[in-house]
């Protein structure tokens, strides 16, 4: 006799014992029947509304589960804060260095002990005078073999020196420069910091060992005179070390030398050397590596022959073939007054002239 649970003819044949086990794989769990897509009307729907047996059920909305939705948030905060801690994190590497130093400039006018010789012939000149084994130009700034440094490696030293010979070249063998127009391409080599004062003692030039135009470049006063020979003789050493860990230094020890003639003078007139000697100390940051610019922190010049007697601040004044240094010198000097520049004038020696 069957059981309650088996079908009305009992178990057939060949079905395995028990009738849960037969049907257990076509079972349908409470979960599965709500995420079904179609859904059968009832027996009232279908004889009112002659409906089809089933219908489709609307896709329900699935949205984030919790854990999703912590895991969001958790990963917002975190980059949000990686964010904040680039920031403003204290050991950061600072963007640029300290500030540049303002140049401090010292210009000594030397006074000839007679007539400036002069004759013609430049190359006569040239021959005759300590500037006769001299370089032409930019190969009289020569570089010296480079060597990396305990912070700085070699094409960093190399990059330094390279922007030193620059700021050199232009600013004392450029012809535009040295009568007395150009300077725009001897201020886009400095420190933007330096800028400024750069700016200031074109405006306003003052001998106060921080705003003489001179003690930047050199210039001759256009009308006073120009150049009679454009191949400068020129000589001098270039030296790299390594301040702070920070700070690369370079040394620049050059004498140049120009032949000159009066302004406006017609191409037979008589011709003179003059002489300057520029000492200057650059220092650079990797700021100014990256950019290609310098801080020029010391300019020690010494030219001539000139009058004492005359500011050489603005312009240099030269002597020429014939010339003599006036009598007096450089206004006195009050120990009382703080602040000032003690006012000097050397004295070229006769060896240091063309021997004519």
């Amino acid at each position: 006799m069957a059981g309650p649970a088996d079908p009305p003819g009992g178990a057939p044949e060949g079905a395995p014992g028990g009738g849960e086990d037969e049907y257990r794989s076509v079972v349908f769990d409470e979960t599965f029947v709500r995420a079904a897509r179609l859904q059968e009307f009832s027996a009232r729907e279908r004889i009112t509304d002659h409906a089809p047996a089933v219908r489709r059920r609307p896709r329900r909305r699935r949205g984030l589960s919790r854990q999703a939705l912590v895991l969001v948030v958790l990963i917002a905060v975190a980059f949000g804060t990686a964010i904040y801690m680039g920031v403003r994190h204290p050991y950061r590497t600072p963007a640029a260095g300290a500030a540049a130093e303002p140049l401090r400039m010292t210009v000594i006018p030397l006074a000839p002990e007679g007539k400036v010789p002069g004759t013609t012939d430049s190359e006569r000149l040239y021959d005759s005078s300590p500037a006769a084994q001299f370089r032409i130009g930019a190969e009289g700034v020569t570089l010296p073999a480079s060597r990396h440094t305990a912070h700085f490696s070699d094409g960093q030293v190399v990059t330094a020196l390279l922007t030193a010979k620059d700021y050199i070249v232009r600013s004392a063998l450029a012809p535009e420069v040295l009568t007395g127009g150009e300077t725009r391409t001897v201020r886009v080599l400095l420190d933007a910091d330096q800028q400024d004062q750069f700016d200031r003692s074109f405006r306003r030039p003052a001998p106060d060992g921080r705003h003489a135009p001179t003690g930047w470049l050199v210039r001759f006063d256009p009308s006073r005179a120009e150049l009679a020979d454009r191949r400068i003789r020129v000589r001098g050493t270039l030296q790299a070390s390594e301040a702070a860990s920070g700070i690369l230094e370079v040394t620049a020890d050059h004498t140049s030398v120009y032949a000159l003639r009066p302004a406006g003078a017609d191409p037979g007139a008589r011709v003179s050397l003059f002489t300057v000697r520029r000492e200057l100390h650059f220092r650079f940051d990797r700021e100014d590596l990256r950019l290609h610019q310098a801080q020029v922190v010391a300019s020690y010049v010494q030219a001539g022959p000139l009058s004492c007697a005359e500011d050489s601040a603005g312009h240099l004044r030269p002597l020429l073939a014939g010339g003599t240094a006036e009598e007096g010198g450089p206004a006195g000097t009050d120990p009382y007054v703080t602040g000032g520049t003690r006012a000097l004038c050397g004295s070229l020696a006769a060896g240091a002239q063309p021997r004519m």
